[in-house]
């Protein structure tokens, strides 16, 4: 998706390496890009591996940072 003409321009102003998207044990299992992000093919899927309330992971494209939070 081209940044000028996505639906969600805020979504751009925050890096993601800046971020920590919290998920839950329903969201299992956890992948990046998620398809609600406005930019959900910016780079190809991979696999988070959260197994444990309380970890963190870290995307190796984009950097974004998931956390379990149950």
């Amino acid at each position: 998706m081209n940044p000028d003409t996505a639906s969600h321009p805020q979504d751009f102003k925050t890096p993601n390496a800046d971020r920590v998207i919290e998920v839950t044990q329903a969201d299992l299992p956890v992948y990046c890009p998620r398809e609600e992000e406005a930019v959900w093919n910016s780079h190809p899927r991979v696999y988070i591996h959260l197994e444990h309330q309380g970890d963190e992971a870290r995307c190796i494209y984009c950097s974004a940072v998931y956390k379990l939070i149950d």
